[in-house]
């Protein structure tokens, strides 16, 4: 069980486009994963700030059989090693491995992962800042009260032209941008 926080100690982070490179093929392999420049050195900018970071992230290629749970655990493996190198960390990562014909509760723009998050950490989502790079990453969120956060990498611009953001959302370059901006508020 992960202890208890302080709801304004956690972020929340999709992974896909927001943390790594994303892939319209998915990423399916390690050797595929490869971090968005900037962005571990961002997660490990909030940790030393005293953050808990939770990812939350639809891995739908498992429900469509093109990759297994050994292969997502050996990319979360890399993602992990990378991430302690440059002094970082995440908390938890929380995925949905199912298909839109699932009809899950956890696929993103559902609520179900950003409520698993609140009930596994014991805190409100209310305020908590959501980081994603697609309408769907925000809507989970802010659905539940989480406060939204859009970076226009992988398919933020995209994103960002919808017109579909969620109101007050505030846009981002990329997830170092976030960082500064959110840890200079504080």
């Amino acid at each position: 069980m992960l202890q208890k926080l302080n709801h304004s100690k956690l972020v929340i982070l999709d992974r896909d486009g927001v943390i790594n490179h994303d892939s319209d093929h998915y990423i399916k392999s390690p050797d595929e994963w490869e971090p968005i420049p900037g962005s571990l050195e961002a997660i490990a900018k909030l940790n030393q700030a005293g953050y808990h970071i939770a990812v939350a992230t639809n891995q739908s290629g498992i429900g469509r059989g093109l990759y297994d749970m050994d292969t997502l655990n050996a990319i979360h493996m890399k993602f992990h090693r990378l991430l302690a190198k440059v002094g970082g960390h995440v908390d938890a990562i929380f995925f949905c491995p199912h298909t839109d014909a699932d009809g899950c509760s956890c696929r993103k723009p559902l609520p179900g992962m950003i409520e698993q998050i609140s009930q596994r950490y014991g805190v409100p989502i209310k305020g908590v800042p959501i980081v994603g790079d697609s309408v769907r990453d925000l809507v989970a969120g802010v659905s539940v009260g989480a406060e939204p956060h859009l970076v226009l990498t992988g398919k933020g611009e995209k994103a960002r032209a919808s017109g579909e953001l969620p109101p007050y959302t505030a846009i981002h370059q990329d997830l170092m941008a976030f960082v500064n901006h959110f840890i200079g508020r504080t």
